[in-house]
C-alpha cells in the first residue's frame, strides 16, 4: 500500500484529536448536540487515526475509556503513549515503521492486535496481554521459527498471521506452528484442520514432550513463588513476617563483629548451637509468629463484625426513612390536588399552612432518624475502637530474657578462658584477632558487652517495628472509620435537605399560582 512519504510528519495534538472525535461522533440531532456541548475525550470508545502521517503516538492519556484504536497507515516508529488506555480491546498499528514490540505492558484487556507490515524481527514483550485472541504479524522481518514458541503462553490465542515473514518460507512452517500452538484455529487466515494438527503432533512429539516437561517445572516454580509471596503478604498483614524461622537470630550475628570472634572460644560453639540458646530463641519467635496470626484473625473477625453491624444499622435506618417518605408521598399528591381544586382563598391558605407543617414534620422525622443512627453508629464505633485497641495491646512478647541468660553464660566462659590464659593453662590455639581480646578483663568484658548490645538492639528494633506498624494500622483504620461516618452523615443530611427543598418548592410554585389566580 502506498504511503504519503512526501508529506510532513504530523504531530498528534489536541486539534487533530478533536477533529477526529468530531468526525467520528454521533450523527443527526445527537451529533449536533455533541458538537455544541463538546465531546469529552474520556467518554470516547473508538478512535480512528489512519492515513494521518503520524510519526509519534502522543496525547492519548485523556482517552481513558477507549476500547478501539486505529493507527494504521502512518509512519510511527515506536509503540508508546498507550499506558493509560487500559480498556483497549482492539489495536491496529499495521503499515507503520515499528521495529520492536514494546509499550504494551498496561493493555491487559487487549484481545486483537495488528502489527502487520512493519519492521519487527522478534516476537516478545507481549506478556501482559493475557486476553490476546488475534495477533497479526504478517509482512515483518521475523526469521527465527523457534521464536514462535513464545506464543504458547497465550492460552486464548486462536488467530495468528505470520505470512510475509522469512519464517513462513521454512518448509516445516505450518507443521511447526500446529505442533507448538495446538489451540490455534486460524493461521494466515486459513483454518487449521485436525488432521494437520495430528500429523504435526506426531512429527514433533519428542520435542513437545520435552518442552512440556520444562514448562511444567517452570509453572510449578512460579506457583511456589506465588504461594510464598501470598504467604508473606499474610504474614506482613499480621506484622510477623520472618518470625517463623531463624531470620531474627541470624540477623543478630550479621553485624556482630565481636560475637563472630567470640564464637571461636572453646565451649561457645556448643552454647550457640545447643538447645539452650538458638533453638529456644527460634521457638520464642515462632510462638510470637503464631500468636500474631491468631491476633490477626481476631482483628479481622472484629472488623467484619463491626462492618456488618454498621451496614445493618444503616439499612434499617434507610428502610424507616423510605417508609416515612412513602407515607408522605401518598399524602403529598392528595394535598396538592386539594389545593388546586379549592376555590376559596381562605381554604387555600389553610391547606397551604397545613401542608407546610407536614413538610416540616417530615424534615424533623428524617433528621431525628439520622440523629438516632449517628448515636447508634458512634456507640458501635466506640465499642469497636475499645476492642481493637485491646487486641493490639496484647500483641507483644520478646526474647530479651533468653539473650540476657546467653550473655551471662558467654561472659562466664570468656572470664574462665582469660584466667586460664593468665595462668598459662590454655591449651587450645586461638586465632590472633580472638587472642587480642584477652589482654585484660576490661577488654574481654567490653567485647562481650558490645556483642550483647547488638543483639538487644536487633530484638528492640524488631519489637519496635512490630508495635509501630500494628499501632499505625489501628490508628489509620479508626481515622478512616470516623471520616467515613462523617462523610456518610453529611451526604445523608444533604439528601434530606434537597428532598425537602424540592417538595417545598413545589408548594411555593403552586401557592404563587393559586394566589395569583
Amino acid at each position: 500500500m502506498n504511503r504519503l512519504y512526501d508529506m510532513e510528519p504530523r504531530v498528534m495534538d489536541d486539534e487533530m484529536l478533536k477533529l477526529a472525535v468530531g468526525e467520528q461522533g454521533p450523527r443527526e440531532e445527537a451529533g449536533q448536540l455533541a458538537k455544541q456541548e463538546g465531546i469529552l475525550f474520556k467518554d470516547v470508545l473508538s478512535l480512528q487515526l489512519d492515513f494521518q502521517n503520524i510519526l509519534r503516538i502522543d496525547n492519548l492519556w485523556q482517552f481513558e475509556s477507549l476500547q478501539k484504536l486505529q493507527l494504521d497507515n502512518n509512519i510511527i516508529e515506536k509503540i508508546e503513549g498507550l499506558e493509560n488506555l487500559t480498556h483497549l480491546v482492539w489495536l491496529d498499528l499495521s503499515f507503520n515503521n515499528i521495529e520492536a514490540i514494546e509499550g504494551l505492558d498496561t493493555l491487559v484487556n487487549l484481545e486483537d492486535l495488528s502489527l502487520f507490515n512493519n519492521r519487527i524481527s522478534k516476537i516478545d514483550s507481549l506478556d501482559a496481554l493475557v486476553k490476546l485472541q488475534v495477533l497479526s504479524l504478517g509482512n515483518n522481518h521475523i526469521g527465527n521459527l523457534m521464536n514462535v514458541i513464545y506464543l504458547r503462553r497465550f492460552k486464548a490465542l486462536r488467530t495468528l498471521s505470520l505470512s510475509g515473514n522469512p519464517v513462513a518460507e521454512d518448509e516445516d512452517y505450518k507443521m511447526f506452528i500446529c505442533a507448538y500452538l495446538p489451540d490455534l484455529v486460524y493461521l494466515d487466515f486459513r483454518r487449521l484442520d485436525d488432521h494437520m494438527k495430528e500429523l504435526a503432533e506426531m512429527k514433533h512429539q519428542y520435542s513437545i514432550d520435552e518442552l512440556k516437561h520444562r514448562e511444567n517445572l517452570v509453572q510449578a516454580r512460579l506457583e511456589d513463588e506465588q504461594a510464598r509471596r501470598e504467604e508473606l503478604e499474610e504474614h506482613k498483614a499480621a506484622f510477623v513476617e520472618q518470625l517463623n524461622g531463624t531470620f531474627l537470630f541470624d540477623s543478630m550475628y550479621t553485624e556482630d563483629v565481636e560475637g563472630s570472634k567470640l564464637s571461636h572460644l572453646p565451649g561457645v560453639g556448643e552454647l550457640l548451637e545447643s538447645f539452650t540458646y538458638k533453638d529456644k530463641f527460634v521457638i520464642i519467635c515462632l510462638n510470637i509468629f503464631e500468636y500474631g496470626l491468631k491476633q490477626q484473625e481476631k482483628r479481622k473477625a472484629e472488623l467484619d463484625n463491626f462492618m456488618e453491624c454498621v451496614q445493618e444499622a444503616i439499612q434499617e435506618n434507610q428502610e424507616q426513612g423510605k417508609l416515612k417518605i412513602a407515607k408522605f408521598e401518598e399524602k403529598h399528591l392528595v394535598s396538592l390536588n386539594a389545593i388546586r381544586e379549592e376555590s376559596e382563598l381562605s381554604n387555600i391558605e389553610a391547606k397551604i399552612v397545613q401542608y407546610s407543617e407536614d413538610i416540616t414534620e417530615l424534615f424533623n422525622v428524617l433528621m431525628t432518624l439520622e440523629m438516632q443512627l449517628m448515636e447508634q453508629l458512634e456507640e458501635t464505633i466506640n465499642m469497636f475502637e475499645r476492642n481493637i485497641i485491646d487486641l493490639v495491646g496484647l500483641f507483644v512478647e520478646n526474647c530479651r530474657d533468653l539473650e540476657n541468660h546467653h550473655h551471662e553464660k558467654l561472659l562466664e566462659i570468656a572470664i574462665n578462658i582469660l584466667e586460664k590464659i593468665v595462668k598459662g593453662e590454655m591449651d587450645e590455639d586461638l586465632p590472633d584477632d580472638v587472642r587480642s581480646l584477652f589482654v585484660d578483663k576490661d577488654t574481654i568484658v567490653n567485647a562481650v558487652g558490645a556483642s550483647h548490645d547488638i543483639h538487644l538492639l536487633k530484638i528492640d528494633n524488631r519489637e519496635d517495628e512490630l508495635v509501630t506498624r500494628v499501632n499505625s494500622w489501628c490508628t489509620h483504620l479508626l481515622d478512616k472509620i470516623h471520616k467515613d461516618e462523617i462523610m456518610r452523615n453529611r451526604k445523608r443530611v444533604k439528601e434530606i435537605n434537597q428532598y425537602v427543598d424540592h417538595v417545598q418548592s413545589e408548594l411555593d410554585s403552586l401557592e404563587c399560582g393559586d394566589l395569583l389566580d
